[in-house]
């Protein structure tokens, strides 16, 4: 069992696989250093990154991230804007600052290397550390995968039960199927929000998961305000890369906002792509965003809760935690039962999980039962399922940003579908999540975020 907060963390862009996953390794890393005495006595670093790591790393930032991290720097209380310094710093004087106090010579262009033809065997990303002291002796290694939305295990963890880490029994209502999330639910009269609260409540007051989930909801606002360029000049500027890609949302919102919203029955829809391309467009420029449940896939659930902020009648505060806490249980089925890593299992492993989360977070404050809010989630994957990972020139641009418009607009569909209905249906949420986790083993790898098919072979890089 995890948190709603372990589904969405406060991070940077533009990924959370490649970019927040290696700072938070890198991080560990110096950590531990430290932790056994050998951090003075460091000298050389080396990082080597495997798999998809290796392929993608340079377009993903997968460098930045490593140098953060070793900077002690964590994804949720970086200074975004203070990133530029810290890299103006490592050139002018090739020295970096291990956890801001013990400085050694680090020459990215040496010292990180980008292995895009080996893997190791247990995920496509893979990230081995090496410190080594002034006769180059060996002082420790590790080795750590960055598993999707953040979250890294370490090499010598990988086969550890997850209960080892959080015994279910602390948890009054543990579920690992939806099933018997859905049980919990019709044996106790509780929602799928009000049985999140109560696990939450255990580590948290009510107040502080209340707390917390609107301060995830303050980012979100905010990320989608610095995307249309509100207060942000930056977004008036293409996104980074040889791309060159122009950002739409600025252009897109001032249309809109000027408008007569009430004379196009489609507007919201509208205003949805809007949200979620601003979101991820600010991810590909490597601002701050909501894992939800990845950067990849950053975009979906804010633009389906600003719809129901902007566009549903009543729409509060309480809505938006009700909202967070569902879409929360759901990713946590797909965290626990298959994969949210598009370099495992494609982006249906991302823009899938995140389209079926928000279906079932928008169902809830809709009204749904627990059974429409089953139904909701596991339309909104049975029609992602195959989705590939083949972003152009490695960078979460292409087809990234439009295809999160595309999955929001599909969750709302897939919530109002669900409505309609009364929760019976023939496949189920649970045997959806097994056919992703499948569909993504039987995928060839050059369709799961390596830039070596679909997409990022057959458009011509200017």
């Amino acid at each position: 069992m995890l948190s709603c907060f372990d589904i969405f963390k406060i991070g940077i862009g533009p990924s959370s696989s490649h970019t927040v996953g290696p700072m938070r390794a890198a991080g560990q890393f110096v950590r531990t250093l430290e932790a056994s005495g050998r951090l003075p006595a460091v000298q050389r670093l080396q990082i080597d990154l495997y798999g998809s790591l290796g392929a993608t790393g340079r377009g993903h930032a997968t460098d930045l991230g490593v140098i953060l991290g070793l900077c002690g720097e964590l994804p949720d209380t970086l200074d975004v804007a203070g990133v530029a310094a810290v890299l103006d710093a490592l050139r002018r004087t090739g020295r970096l600052p291990l956890l801001q106090r013990r400085p050694i010579c680090f020459d990215p262009a040496a010292d990180i290397r980008f292995l895009a033809g080996e893997t190791l065997p247990q995920h496509p990303n893979a990230m081995r550390c090496s410190a080594f002291d002034a006769a180059q002796g060996l002082l420790l290694e590790r080795c750590y995968f960055s598993v999707g939305g953040g979250f890294v295990v370490e090499a010598s963890a990988w086969h550890e039960p997850a209960a080892a880490a959080a015994p279910a029994q602390r948890w009054p209502y543990p579920f690992e199927s939806a099933e018997a999330l859905l049980g919990h639910c019709r044996s106790h009269g509780l929602s799928i929000d009000e049985l999140m609260r109560l696990n939450e409540c255990v580590v948290r007051s009510p107040a502080e998961v209340r707390e917390g989930l609107l301060r995830i909801w303050g980012v979100m606002q905010a990320c989608v305000r610095r995307g249309f360029g509100q207060d942000n000049p930056a977004a008036l500027q293409a996104l980074p890369g040889e791309l060159r890609i122009r950002r739409r949302a600025p252009e897109l919102f001032q249309e809109l906002s000027r408008r007569d919203a009430s004379a196009d029955p489609l507007a919201a829809m509208d205003w949805v792509d809007a949200f979620a391309m601003a979101v991820n467009e600010e991810n590909a420029a490597g601002g701050q965003v909501v894992t939800a449940p990845t950067n990849g896939a950053a975009g979906v659930v804010p633009a389906v809760l600003h719809y129901y902020w902007r566009f549903v009648p009543g729409a509060d505060e309480d809505g938006v935690v009700r909202f967070l806490l569902t879409a929360a249980a759901i990713g946590l089925l797909y965290k626990t039962n298959a994969s949210i890593s598009g370099a495992e299992v494609g982006c249906q492993g991302e823009v899938g999980v995140a389209c079926s989360m928000a279906a079932g977070g928008l169902a809830a404050v809709l009204g749904a039962t627990p059974a429409q809010v089953e139904n909701a989630a596991e339309i909104g994957m049975e029609h992602n399922l195959g989705l590939t990972c083949d972003p152009v020139g490695g960078r979460v641009q292409i087809p990234c940003i439009e295809r999160n418009a595309m999955g929001a607009v599909k969750a709302i569909n897939a919530a109002r579908m669900a409505l309609r209905g009364d929760g019976s249906h023939y496949v189920s949420l649970d045997a959806v999540i097994r056919t992703m986790m499948q569909t993504g083993e039987d995928m060839k790898s050059k369709y799961k975020e390596t830039s070596l098919g679909g997409l990022a072979v057959n458009v011509v890089e200017c």
